[in-house]
């Protein structure tokens, strides 16, 4: 299942039933699983672990050494699970220091031109689309859509079943279940119809309704003092809602709105 015309080393592990087309570098330190398939074209360097069943277009590079200029060459490293797709021209590096290993997890897709930084880490069902890039220690929770050409300044978070605007600059923390669209990015409503089609119960949608209304529809006021009165409503107490205000309690950066 190797083309004649790949370079991998022996050094590499490939798991079974893995196909590696015309002109791919395969470097030492790679770990490929089982059923994965790379088309053409393609440099993997390491150390990088790919999970199993994974697919990867031509000229995509994957786990090459960290931009970020303060590197100094010691070991890193980028994890990726299952079932991911990396399109063309995709790009991942590897972290900038053993304890913080770039990782993606499984079930993605990245879009043709998505870039995926030094120590950022990506979730699961994501869509990066066409030219969405991740600065260094970015992370993006589960389920999250980027659109096309959408940028994300380093050490932001982007919450989970949230989507993102095409060419929106993101340099605060994009709360869970939000659409977020502009340069700057703000807030323009809950992300209903991703809810609904994961399966969301109707009272958390509900509730989650309701936690938007008390946060985001009144600009200008205290995000705390916000907070505060959402917690004595009734809706204060669903899940969805504890993750929503767990995820703002957490933000270092500040919150998009």
């Amino acid at each position: 299942m190797i083309h004649s015309t790949a370079v991998v080393s022996p050094k590499a592990k490939i798991g079974d039933e893995v196909e590696i087309g015309p002109y791919c570098v395969i470097g030492d330190e790679v770990q490929i699983g089982a059923r994965s398939r790379l088309h053409s074209h393609l440099v993997l360097e390491g150390p990088v672990t790919i999970g199993e069943d994974n697919e990867f277009y031509p000229f995509s590079s994957i786990g090459a050494r960290s931009q970020d200029l303060k590197y100094s060459g010691e070991p890193t490293y980028a994890q990726i699970g299952d079932r991911n797709t990396f399109r063309e021209f995709v790009t991942v590096h590897r972290g900038t220091s053993p304890e913080s290993p770039t990782r993606i997890g499984s079930d993605n897709n990245f879009l043709a031109y998505t870039h995926v930084a030094h120590d950022a880490v990506v979730g699961d069902h994501c869509i990066l689309s066409n030219a969405a890039t991740l600065a260094g220690h970015v992370t993006v929770e589960d389920y999250v859509i980027l659109s096309g050409m959408a940028g994300v300044h380093q050490f932001c978070r982007v919450g989970a079943h949230s989507m993102i605007g095409g060419c929106t600059k993101i340099v605060q923390d994009v709360p869970p279940f939000t659409i977020a669209d502009g340069n700057p990015a703000q807030i323009r409503g809950l992300n209903l119809i991703g809810l609904q089609r994961r399966g969301f119960a109707p009272e958390d949608i509900r509730a989650l309704k309701t936690a938007y209304k008390t946060l985001f529809l009144k600009k200008g006021l205290n995000l705390t003092a916000q907070i505060e009165t959402l917690e004595k409503l009734d809706s204060g107490s669903n899940d969805k809602v504890r993750q929503l205000l767990g995820f703002l309690g957490s933000s270092e950066r500040g919150i998009v709105r």
